[in-house]
This record gives structure tokens, sequence and C-alpha cells, in this order.
């Protein structure tokens, strides 16, 4: 299977620098099976509305369904940008382990096993195949010899850095040296650089984002502040996560129970495509991340706004999940879907940030630190179908949640994220395949932009 020849839109077509290509929205349409007395019913599209009482939430005359999903809009995915001399026609390597679920990391295993040699880490077997291993989980030492290999393949190594856990006449010294004298990676306080600990997803995302040049965003993003000096408490690796999900570097699963979290032990798979995605970024969009992120700050909030924005930032990195509205380690109630990991799609990351309890299936708060105000409604088409007035854009205020259309421009809102001011928003897409802080200026997001709401009052 060979990675597709895919040609970049022309950067002059682009009508400001710091936006996104304006286009057709990614849809990702997501199934879910609800249980509905003792029937399972599968491949459930998010546009059909059935509960069960205890997955209904009711006020007044309205019936909500908890189980909603969304299908997923949001910016569209910026296509990799392919070198001519590594888009061979044919194959090198036969890989001997690849299996048919393996399909959608396997042009990303090629470019990077077969087109180059990063990550061909395995002697050949006896009959010329060679083993990728996709399912074992990578180790920092395999990561750090795989950036190198494709980031500064012919550095040299720092005579200062060296290890207590690695000797210099290891095979993967040299790349290891490299990785830390770069700042991509680091050592323990005593000098081990843990050669066999598993890489996780932020770790990952850290490793490739400063590779690509991006250090300046992240330290701004480590650094998020209000203009009168209100700073937030951020999870470990914030910038870096948040730029590693705006490059598109953590694959979107269609099985979502596969879906990994900041947190999570990455396989080779998982690896491969992150690497892939990273080494095929666009120039021009590399920039405009720099440019939307660098010096990033966020305007003054008053406390009820900083609430929404210091529970928000705690889950950026989570994946995008149809029909989620769940964030922690414990399992969803059964009445809201039972998802099977812990994330949001876009509607479900609005709700988990505004809603207050009232009367549904679980209690918002406690333990959410804030009561929440009135949104009972689960997906954006019934938010802004119930919105009674519409804020304009340059109207908005941190807090109000912002609608868009983006699936064919056909007057029905699709999406939803929560403004959180100087241009950014709470947002969960598919695309970036979960939480961000979305750059919503210009580009698809202003263009796209239909109305807000004030539920903050």
């Amino acid at each position: 299977m060979r990675l597709p020849h895919r040609r970049l839109k022309d950067p002059e077509a682009i009508a400001d620098d710091q936006g996104m290509a304006p286009g057709g929205a990614v849809v990702r349409r997501r199934l879910r099976t609800l249980l509905v007395g003792a029937t399972v019913l599968g491949a459930v599209l998010s546009t059909i509305n059935i509960a069960t009482p205890a997955q209904a939430l009711r006020t007044g005359d309205q019936q909500w369904d908890l189980t909603q999903g969304e299908g997923g809009t949001g910016m569209p995915e910026v296509p990799p940008v392919i070198p001519q001399e590594t888009a061979r026609d044919g194959h090198v390597i036969v890989w001997s382990d690849l299996k048919s679920e393996h399909a959608w990391a396997e042009p990303a295993i090629d470019y990077v096993g077969d087109a180059n040699d990063w990550m061909r880490d395995f002697r050949a077997k006896p009959d010329g195949t060679y083993p990728f291993r996709p399912d074992a989980i990578e180790t920092r030492r395999y990561l750090a010899r795989a950036v190198v290999r494709a980031f500064a393949p012919r550095a040299k190594t720092d005579p200062s850095v060296v290890f207590t856990d690695i000797d210099a006449s290891s095979p993967f010294f040299r790349f290891a040296s490299i990785a830390v004298g770069r700042g991509w990676m680091g050592r323990s306080p005593d000098g081990a650089f843990q050669p066999d600990r598993n890489v996780t997803m932020t770790m990952l995302h850290r490793v490739l984002v400063l590779a690509l040049g991006l250090r300046p965003a992240a330290r701004s993003l480590n650094a998020l502040h209000a203009r009168d000096g209100v700073r937030f408490k951020l999870p470990a690796g914030f910038g870096t996560t948040l730029l590693g999900m705006r490059l598109f570097l953590r694959y979107n699963n269609w099985d979502e129970a596969k879906d990994v979290g900041p947190a999570s032990p990455m396989s080779r798979a998982q690896v491969a495509y992150s690497l892939f995605r990273a080494k095929t970024q666009a120039s021009w969009y590399l920039q405009d991340l720099l440019d939307q992120y660098r010096g990033i700050r966020l305007p003054h909030l008053g406390p009820r706004q900083q609430e929404i924005v210091r529970w928000g930032v705690r889950y950026v990195g989570y994946p995008y999940v149809w029909g989620g509205e769940w964030g922690y380690a414990r399992p969803e109630p059964t009445a809201l879907g039972g998802q099977p990991i812990p994330g949001f799609d876009c509607s479900g990351l609005t709700w988990w940030a505004i809603r207050k309890d009232d009367g549904g299936s679980w209690d918002v708060a406690p333990p959410r630190p804030y009561r929440g105000w009135d949104l009972p409604q689960r997906t954006s088409r019934d938010m802004a179908t119930l919105t009674t007035t519409r804020i304009r854009f340059g109207d908005l205020r941190p807090g109000d949640i912002m609608f868009y259309d983006g699936e064919g421009n056909d007057g029905i809102a699709d999406h939803v994220n929560t403004f959180i001011g100087n241009g950014f928003a709470l947002d969960s897409s598919s695309s970036p395949g979960g939480v961000t802080l979305m750059w919503i200026g210009d580009g698809w997001y202003r263009d796209h932009f239909m109305y807000g709401r004030r539920v903050l009052g």
C-alpha cells in the first residue's frame, strides 16, 4: 500500500497567512452501539435521536438525548507533503507482520521504514521479509534513533552529553546524545536516559514538535496567562501536546477503544504515523502555528470565565470520541452511553465545561469545582436551535459558545466550541483528533462561523 501523491493547496491562494486553507470539512461519522432494553442497535448515525428514559434529560417540554454524538466537523486536515524522492512506486521492504487491522498505519510504516530507514529497526527474516512489530510499545531508545535519523542524520554527538545507563559503545548512544543535546529529549536528575522506558503520547509530541522548530510557540503556551497576569495550572507537556494535536500527529482511530490520550503508551504503529505526519508538514502550516501561538495571551477574564479556562485546559490532548462528554478515568455512566475511554466530541466538551446539574443522569458539580450554567441541549444543532439571541463574531465574550456550519453550508450548525478570547476557543474536532485551544480568528473557523450564544449571562 503506497502513499498517495497529494498536492498541497497553493499557499498563494490562502487569504491570510495566519489562517487555515479554506475547504470542505473533514466529516468523520462515528458509530456507537446503544443499548435499548435487551436489543443492541449498531450503526447508529448522529442524526438519529434514540433514547431510553435513563438516557434522556427532560427540561420543560423538551427531551434531550444524552447519547447523541457529533459527526466531527472542524477545520480540514492539512494534507501531507511527500517529497518525490521518497515517494517510490514499488516496495523494497516487505513487512512480515502487518495485518488488516494495521491498514490505517501501513502507508506511514512504508514511509518511515521502507522509503526511509528511520524505523527499520529489526533484521530481515530468512525469507527476506522484515518484522515491524506494529503492536509493540515503542521505547525511548528506538524513538531517539528514529527522530535523529529523520531530523538530524548528520549531527555530531556533544561530548558533554553522557548517561549513567547507556555506555558510549551502545549503538543507541549517539542517537540519545544528539536527541538530548538538541533538547528534544531529556535526562533524569541522575543522568539516566531510561532507554527502555515506554514512549507516551505526551513524550512523542514533545520530541516531534521541538524537532520541527516550534519551541517558541510551545513556550508561550506553557506560560498561558491573561492580560492582567492571571496564570493557569497546566498539565505536563501542555504546549507540545497541544501543538502536536494541531499538527495531526495523533491518529483518530475509528475504533475509539484504541484511541490514545496524553499518558497512553504508544505502539510502534502509532509512532510511525506521528513521525510520518511530522516529516510531511507543509512549511507554511508550521509558520501559521508559530504565528498563532507565539506570544499567546488571553484577555482579562472574570472569575466565571477563569473557571471555564482552568477546567478546559486540563483536557487538551484528550481524544475525539463520538458522543463523548466524559473526562474521568473511571467509567462513564451507562445512562450517558458508557463511552469506552475518556474524551469528547465538540458539543460534549462544551457540555462538560459549561452545563450545570439540571436533574440529568449525573451531577456535574461536584466534582467539577463550579456549578455551571443552563445548557441542557446535547448537540451543536440543538444548542444552536435553542439560541434566542444570536451573538455576532465581533461581540463575542469569553464563555460564549460559537456555532459553525461546516457540512455543505446548509445553514445548520454542526460544530460548536467555547470562546475564551483573543481569537481562541476550547475545541474538540476530529481532524486534530481531540481537544485543543483552537485559533478561530480567521481561516476555516472564521469562514464557517454562524453566530454565538451567551450562556453565562
